[in-house]
């Protein structure tokens, strides 16, 4: 595989990530001499996960860089080879050499998209065997991207605005590929930053981490710096020995605290010492390692004082156990008393980061008016979907040589919708989205201002509507192999995510009880649908 095309060297592009029976149907079709047939696939969801009424729209750009890579390698040919039968015709490894995406088309919801139950993420179009052959990598692309897309924006919908979200999962993670995916698409979905450094380099989301427990825990008391003189932030001064300032700093705040006689741990100190040396302008604490308000909290404030003496600056704290509302509280609490006691005013507003298995619900009270919590870390229940952890998206043939083809089932859930379609979002005066209509392609289009009959998915009879606004959700993005426009940017697809969610109605919003969102038909979708359904066409 091309380089250009491959830049993470990962499995996710390897044209064998796929369920053996896209290969034995493959071979059916060539069989057939059917493998050239025009077909056209859709990829959608049928339920909105974590029992909210939207899902997100990602993974675009991972599978426009799949299709647009695709080709079988002989390594790849072989072994397909070696797993088929052993009659196999030589001529179909022939074939399957000469494959590539150069016929396929890709029409998609961009990615950060409002995304709704039915309308499709993915329209996939070309030669019946490659797309055939899509399947199952592109399922694996979108199903999970779009699923810690929409989990991150549910967390950040709880958190609120101001709150920062910062993902942490990469070592609970489903293995590197499934850590670098939630890196990625928690940030589309609204979080701030990542620790995973793999995802800042290759995805250029933005980087964020402090200290763990074992550096603290690393120290006795009894290190000696190399060096413990340190400059004045200015440049100009002469420098001074941090870790004697640090000293002289615990005396005052374990008295304004009250501590008496008890002396914070000594190892604990010697750390914050190490690594306010190490990153002066930088410099975080870790609390809880023994104790908060006998070790964590005075050793703190002593090195962000001396800090603050040559014209630095602490920038946060971390809490990492216990009842981390409550502590940021008093936390917070002691801030000011120390910002008013030593008038040093910038203690006061020191950020207080939070992590400990946060889930929706501890972040919901995190996020409380009065929480004093400036930044959450969440890890495990961004990254692994804990509510639900597939998306439960599905790929289904729509149509063949231009002949719509559905599913019908004794599962009304699993029925398709037939051929080749077109999606509208129709919005309100004020912006909001109304509903989104699936109608034939070749029907003209829906125009604003005017009224219309729909048919809502599962309702018994049609209802009126006059969109104000109308907006096509599918766009094309790949004709024929050749990307037909830049993708945009992870940032800007994130901003767009934002906006999406911002014009919502609060109702669909909210993260439990939610009110559904419509997903409508048109007059003649919904015509074909009945007539499929009774064996015939209208």
């Amino acid at each position: 595989m091309a380089a250009e095309w491959d830049p993470e060297g990962r499995a996710a592009y390897r044209p064998l990530l796929t369920d053996l029976y896209q290969a034995t149907m493959a071979l059916g079709y060539w069989h057939a001499g059917r493998a050239q047939d025009a077909a056209e696939f859709e990829l959608f969801f049928r339920r909105c996960p974590f029992g909210g009424a939207f899902a997100l729209a990602a993974g675009l750009r991972d599978c426009v860089r799949f299709v647009r890579a695709f080709r079988l390698q002989d390594a790849d040919v072989q072994f397909l080879a070696s797993v088929l039968p052993p009659d196999t015709d030589p001529a179909f490894f022939d074939h399957l050499r000469a494959l590539d995406g150069s016929g396929v088309t890709l029409r998609a919801l961009p990615e950060g998209s409002l995304a709704f139950p039915g309308v499709p993420l993915l329209q996939v179009s070309g030669p019946l065997l490659v797309v055939q052959l899509l399947e199952t990598p592109l399922l694996c692309l979108i199903s999970y991207a779009s699923l810690v897309a929409t989990n991150a924006a549910r967390l950040r919908l709880i958190a609120g605005p101001k709150t920062r979200l910062l993902e942490m999962g990469l070592r609970r993670a489903q293995g590197p590929d499934g850590g670098l995916t939630a890196s990625t698409y928690s940030y589309l979905g609204g979080f701030d930053s990542s620790s995973n450094v793999l995802a800042g380099q290759l995805r250029g989301v933005p980087v964020a981490g402090t200290l763990a427990h074992s550096f603290v825990t690393s120290f006795s008391g009894t290190e000696v710096p190399p060096d413990p003189m340190l400059a004045p932030a200015a440049g100009q001064g002469p420098k001074v020995d941090l870790a004697a300032s640090v000293e002289e700093w615990l005396g005052r705040v374990c008295a304004h605290l009250g501590l008496g006689v008890q002396e914070p741990h000594p190892g604990e100190r010697a750390a914050f010492v190490a690594y306010a040396l190490a990153f002066p302008r930088a410099f975080q604490g870790l609390l809880d390692s023994y104790s908060v308000w006998r070790s964590g909290l005075p050793n703190f404030l002593a090195v962000a004082l001396a800090l603050g003496e040559l014209g630095y600056r602490a920038v946060g704290v971390r809490l990492d156990s216990g009842d981390l509302l409550q502590q940021a509280q008093e936390v917070r609490r002691v801030f000011r008393t120390v910002a008013a006691q030593f008038q040093v005013p910038w203690v006061e507003w020191v950020s207080i980061a939070v992590s400990n298995g946060v889930d929706e619900k501890e972040l919901a009270r995190l996020a409380q008016e009065d929480s004093e919590v400036n930044i959450i870390g969440i890890g495990t229940n961004v990254v692994t979907c804990p509510r639900q952890p597939s998306l439960g998206c599905v790929y289904k043939l729509v149509s063949v040589g231009g002949q719509p083809r559905v599913k019908l089932t004794e599962d009304p859930e699993k029925q398709t919708l037939p051929g080749s379609k077109a999606a509208f979002r129709l919005l309100g005066p004020d912006g909001e989205p109304l509903l989104d209509l699936l109608q034939w392609a070749e029907e003209p289009p829906p125009r604003a201002g005017q009224e219309m009959s729909v048919w809502p998915r599962a309702a018994q009879k049609p209802c009126l509507v006059r969109p104000a606004q109308v907006e096509p959700l599918l766009r094309l993005w790949v004709w024929q192999g050749q990307l037909c426009e830049p993708l945009p940017s992870l940032a800007e697809s994130r901003a767009f995510a934002q906006l999406s969610l911002s014009s919502l109605r609060p109702e669909h919003r909210r993260p439990d009880n939610p009110a559904p969102y419509q997903v409508a038909l048109s007059e003649k979708l919904q015509a074909l649908v009945e007539a499929l359904g009774r064996g015939g066409l209208p």
